[in-house]
Formats: structure tokens, sequence, C-alpha cells
């Protein structure tokens, strides 16, 4: 296992404006579904979570998961223009400091209106450059549109929410996040799945068609910047049409009340999520959504096991 640098005291200079968001900020995020934060991560951190994704990538595992196989888990020879590795801060002790970081939880705390926050999971997410010769650069690269509780059935909060960390700046042609302005308050998104289907202006006709007003907002970031955005916020991300990749991690976030529940499909079927295989029982016999494990305390910092 490698050493990661410490989060100290000399890494927050900007630490006031993650730990006092005042109430216009939290009042912006409930009502637009995303917040952008100041730049809140040294870059240092965020150098040594490149560092470990690439030893990821190689194969290398600082701590092995006690399931696989149910979810998302890119492995060297796949190919394919996006790598999608989900519990990878489970896995790797960079990328575990990384979701760590005190911004992280302080900020989604803030804006979730919650006592707690405890990590669901994450997804580290890699986009090849473009080729210079394609007729749509990084087309195939582009995520459609999606709300993260729609993959979530079995979470009993509407009130959980996603950070979103590049490794790097994100301008405009270089994949970024777009959100769906608003559109956490539509209603009836429960199975609003299209991340695998690149077409975001076919799926956006469709939401348009249903008397929806369709804004999109591009999340452009620098190295350290972090965006928040609401389960139920509609979001996919544009194609890579950049000479360089794109590398960022999203952290899937739990609220103080989330618990399990049962949850059926539009065919009766209980439906399971791949977080259940991770954790404990309650005595019921029920997944432990708490379980200190696999849903690590993220925030107050006092409350980390």
């Amino acid at each position: 296992m490698s050493s990661q640098p410490e989060y100290n005291d000399d890494d927050r200079s900007d630490a006031p404006a993650c730990f006092e968001l005042n109430d216009a900020d939290v009042a912006f995020y409930e009502l637009h579904g995303w917040y952008i934060s100041p730049v809140v991560l040294p870059e240092a951190l965020l150098d040594a979570a490149a560092a470990g994704a690439e030893r990821f990538y190689a194969g290398e595992r600082d701590r092995a998961l006690p399931a696989q196989g149910a979810f998302k888990d890119w492995r060297p020879g796949e190919g394919a223009p996006i790598r999608n590795n989900e519990f990878v801060s489970l896995q790797n002790d960079a990328i575990r400091a990384l979701v760590q970081a005190p911004p992280i939880g302080a900020i989604a705390a803030r804006l979730a209106r919650t006592s707690s926050i405890r990590l669901l999971d994450d997804q580290l997410v890699y986009k090849a450059p473009a080729a210079p010769d394609a007729a749509e650069p990084g087309r195939a690269t582009a995520v459609g549109w999606h709300a993260d509780h729609a993959y979530w059935g079995t979470c009993s909060s509407d009130n959980m929410l996603t950070a979103w960390i590049p490794f790097h700046d994100v301008g405009p042609d270089r994949s970024p996040l777009v959100v769906i302005d608003g559109s956490h308050r539509w209603g009836d998104l429960e199975h609003t799945r299209f991340f695998n289907d690149p077409d975001l202006d076919a799926v956006e006709a469709r939401f348009r068609a249903q008397g929806h007003a369709v804004e999109r907002v591009p999340i452009t970031l620098k190295k350290g910047q972090i965006s928040f955005h609401h389960c139920w916020a509609l979001h996919g991300s544009l194609p890579n049409r950049s000479p360089l990749p794109r590398l960022a991690l999203a952290v899937h976030l739990q609220d103080a009340a989330n618990r399990y529940r049962r949850y059926l499909d539009p065919q009766g079927r209980p439906v399971r999520i791949a977080d259940e295989l991770l954790c404990r029982r309650l005595p019921n016999g029920e997944p432990d959504f708490s379980d200190p494990v696999p849903f690590p305390t993220l925030w107050p910092i006092d409350a980390r096991s």
C-alpha cells in the first residue's frame, strides 16, 4: 500500500467557503438541483488519486470486495471508450483518501440539510480521448440522461446526492457533466435510466414531449472544484471531444435518514442493488445501509469509525 498525503490545515485555504455555505447557496441547490463549489480539494490529493486510479486500472488492489460480478467493473483488455468501475474507494487507498476529504461530506451535509453523510458507493469513470479523424469526435463517450436514484430503488431517502470530482480541469470539450436544471422537482423519474444511451438529444425530446422545459447546464470545473447534484436531478455527460482523456469520480452519498426499503419493479419483482451484497444484515434480515465498512461516515469527521 502506498502512503497518501494527509488533508491538513495547510491544504484548507478555501475551507471557509465549503464549511460555511450560506442560506443562498442551499436555496440555489434546492431550486436548481445542483451546486458548484469553489476550489476546495488540494492538488496533491487529486494527483495521488489519479496515480491510484492508474494502479487500479493496472489490476492492483489494496483490498478485495466481499462480492463480485453485480456491478460495473471494467478490466484491462476490455477496451471500450468508457471505463466504469464501482466501489473503487473500498479497494484503493488513494481513491478512499479522496472520498474522505472533509469538504465533500461537509458541503453535502449542508446542501442536504442533514446531520451526517455516509458513503453509498462511488464510480471511477475514464473517457478515452477523441479520435481526430472521427466524423463525430467522442460521440461514443457521451453518458445518457439518468437520475441516480432510479438505480437506487431500495434506498428510502429522496434527499441523497452525488459529488462529482474531476481529476483535472474540465472545459466544454472535455466531457463535462451536464444537468437538466430543476429536473429533480419533476417527479415520476423512477425509471429514467438512460446512462448507456449516448443520444442525449433524442431522450431530451421525450422529456419535451412530456411537457417539461429542458434547460441544459454544462458543469465546467477547475481542478479542485466539486459539483453536487440531487439524487433526482437528470444528468449525463457530453462527449469527450478533446485530445486528452477525462477522468472523474462520482461519489454517491447518503443523508442521515436513508435506510433500506423493499422495492418492486413494474413486474412486481423485488429490486436489489449491488450495495446490498457488501453490507451486514439487520436482525430482520434486511441490508444495513449504515454498516460502516462499506458505507463509512464522511461527515461529521468525529463520527468516523
